[in-house]
């Protein structure tokens, strides 16, 4: 928790100086607001996140975002908040060049990956999900499936405030609301390839300044 506590209020606090600090009014803010429930923030460690949006160390920090591949053909998408860029692209190269893979000149991989919004929660009690999945279209539902018991919503990025507020209206509670990365062409590799990927992703996950990494295995 020591290092996912801080990386929920910084997501706070980006969201809350995007799009201000009512989460009301503001779908970014509330559903980072939501997520840092799930994961046991405090109230007043979230109410401080959102204060913090207005001050002068929030306005230092810049979402920045990174390419690279690993070996095996994986390719990483890393999504970082930072109030020193140098710092960050210093870090992850380190990481890349010590464990078998290289950083990309950015937009190498924007056609390996779709932005995409993806919403969560239980299959709900009561309620028949064809009538969730044609209540969601009109919303901006491009997929709905269901796996052990969760159904995963998607949709395009640009709909993630209308697909959160039509789940809401449902009367459903997500568990996980996010923008992703996903990919196009997804890869499957062996368990012992997988060790040797899974190290790269373990090692940016640590790094502070890293907020999401994504990958294109399935």
């Amino acid at each position: 928790m020591s290092k996912v506590f801080p990386k929920l209020a910084k997501s706070i606090t980006l969201a809350a100086k995007d799009g201000g600090p009512d989460p009301e009014t503001n779908a970014r803010l509330r559903v980072a607001i939501a997520n840092a429930k799930a994961q046991n923030l405090s109230r007043e460690n979230i109410d401080a996140a959102i204060k913090r949006a207005a001050g002068k160390d929030a306005s230092e920090i810049s979402e920045v975002t990174y390419e690279g591949k690993g070996p095996h053909g994986s390719q990483f998408f890393i999504e970082v908040a930072t109030d020193n860029t140098n710092r960050s692209v210093t870090n992850i190269k380190t990481i890349f060049n010590k464990n078998g893979g290289q950083m990309l000149n950015s937009g190498a991989l924007d056609f390996m990956f779709s932005r995409k919004s993806v919403i969560e929660f239980p299959v709900p009690e009561g309620k028949d999900l064809e009538e969730i999945e044609l209540e969601l279209i009109d919303s901006g539902l491009e997929e709905m499936s269901v796996d052990d018991g969760v159904v995963s919503v998607i949709g395009d990025y640009t709909a993630f405030a209308q697909l959160c507020q039509a789940v809401e209206n449902l009367g459903i509670e997500a568990t996980k609301s996010t923008l992703q990365r996903l990919p196009n062409q997804p890869i499957e590799l062996t368990e012992e390839q997988m060790v040797e990927v899974e190290t790269i992703v373990d090692k940016l996950e640590d790094d502070d300044d890293v907020q999401a990494v994504y990958t294109n295995l399935a």
